[in-house]
């Protein structure tokens, strides 16, 4: 069956026996399949790279926005947030560009022409993620301030750490918009491994190393910081593992609704 195309005609070849042109149309209408599934997969990783930029760059911007109106001091100074979009983000962003397709990409109906790249299902995935990370990050800062209330550098590093481990994981989340991370395969993107991989050894030298925390405005943490933020840093992909749930009960629902009654 093939899904999203309209029927697919073959002609007979003017030349040789009819087996062979029936052979020729079949590899143009496997040809066709290819073609528009590659499309999908194709459309379907633009969406992804999108999906996770937007909802990790609105975060930050929140993050910013929400700790100026509170009065609070910066939780992030203007080189992290560079880092954040350049390392943290950009890696694996560009993987999410390399994943090979959901299982079911080709028993999807086909999208309506009219329908732009950011429609409401995706803009309701980024506000969860954007809004939860955001108070992931603030909880991690204010604690720290709390805490460590002589050396706000501290609660920086809580902070910087806290987001960019956050969006770790949104990474994984975002290889599908409906399907379960599980459902999928955790370590089915090999270029994903790499891409996480590279920003936590980033990250943790920005922290750890001593010649770079004075560049990058960090310091060392503790146990205890990191038992804190742990809990924090899950918060936002699991909130998206719950909202692709409530997509698929409603997936269901409304073909559940539309199929035809025996």
């Amino acid at each position: 069956v093939l899904v999203g195309l309209g029927q697919v005609n073959t002609y007979p070849c003017c030349r040789g026996p009819f087996g062979r042109a029936f052979r020729k149309g079949s590899v143009a209408a496997e040809a066709k399949v290819a073609a528009v599934e590659e499309g999908r997969i194709i459309y379907s990783n633009i969406r992804k790279f999108v999906y996770y930029l937007l909802s990790c760059n609105l975060g930050e911007i929140m993050i910013i926005f929400l700790a100026m109106l509170a009065g609070l001091p910066l939780p992030l100074t203007a080189i992290q947030l560079l880092v954040l979009n350049l390392v943290t983000d950009g890696a694996p962003a560009l993987a999410l560009g390399l994943e090979k397709g959901e299982p079911d990409i080709m028993e999807r109906p086909p999208r309506p022409v009219e329908e732009p790249v950011i429609n409401r299902q995706m803009v309701w995935g980024i506000i969860v993620l954007s809004i939860t990370a955001t108070i992931a990050t603030l909880t991690a800062f204010i604690i720290g301030l709390r805490w460590f209330p002589d050396n706000p550098t501290v609660a920086k590093t809580m902070a910087f750490a806290t987001l960019a481990l956050t969006e770790l994981p949104i990474a994984y989340t975002s290889r599908s918009e409906r399907h379960s991370l599980l459902a999928i395969g955790v370590l089915s993107n090999k270029y994903m491994q790499w891409a996480v991989l590279a920003s936590l050894v980033i990250l943790l030298s920005i922290i750890y190393v001593p010649f770079l925390t004075p560049i990058f405005g960090t310091t060392s943490l503790g146990l205890n910081e990191w038992l804190v933020m742990l809990p924090l840093i899950l918060m936002p992909p699991i909130a998206a593992e719950i909202h692709k749930s409530f997509l698929r009960r409603a997936g269901s629902r409304q073909e559940m609704a539309t199929s035809p009654t025996v």
